[in-house]
């Protein structure tokens, strides 16, 4: 058997990162900063607690990298649904459908609870000042505004109901409802806080 190349190393090394990564999301998810050890992400990962440590230095630093990426998706994610096609109406559909995708709920989730956290690591409070809880209402404004003109959204004022939206959706991630016989609402249900239908 011939040695690895470096690229097949460094791929890896890049899939076991990443594999290390996905698996702490979900454990940090359900159980928090302070609840987590770093042998539950070992256990979900199916992996040896101490490779934990040949990848990430602590368990903060891996909490910290995990936090960064999402923050930076969501924004893109954000910006990425105000220039896709359709209607008002169809961007924020696609958007809700996006946040409960069970790919994606576990970041979500991650996100909000970390907000709500004392004794997170210094990097993750810097990026909760960098990235305003209220950033996506912000960003969706002149979109919803936009739907309003158009009659399709509820007249009233935009951020509140807005805000209203997601706090359903928010409501709807903390309990893993996901997980539940009944699962998540049907998006076009959620979608109906937003229009006169």
């Amino acid at each position: 058997m011939s040695p690895l190349t470096k690229q097949q190393l460094e791929q890896i090394r890049d899939e076991r990162s990443m594999q290390i990564k996905q698996a702490a999301l979900k454990v940090f998810a359900r159980y928090g900063f302070a609840g987590t050890k770093t042998s539950m992400i070992a256990a979900a990962a199916g992996i040896s607690e101490g490779l934990i440590y040949r990848y990430f230095k602590s368990k903060d630093i891996l909490f910290s990298t995990i936090v960064e990426t999402l923050m930076e998706d969501a924004a893109s994610e954000i910006n990425d649904s105000r220039s896709m096609p359709g209607t008002p109406y169809e961007q924020i559909k696609a958007l809700t459908l996006h946040m409960l995708d069970d790919e994606n709920k576990y970041a979500f989730m991650l996100i909000l609870k970390a907000r709500k956290m004392e004794d997170l690591p210094p990097k993750v409070t810097q990026l909760f000042e960098q990235y305003s809880p209220d950033a996506i209402i912000d960003q969706l404004l002149p979109l919803f505004i936009k739907g309003q003109e158009s009659g399709e959204f509820a007249s009233g004022n935009p951020r509140q109901l807005l805000q209203w939206y997601f706090s359903v959706i928010n409501s709807l991630i903390l309990q893993e409802q996901g997980d539940e016989p009944y699962g998540f609402p049907d998006v076009a249900v959620l979608m109906r806080i937003l229009t006169n239908k």
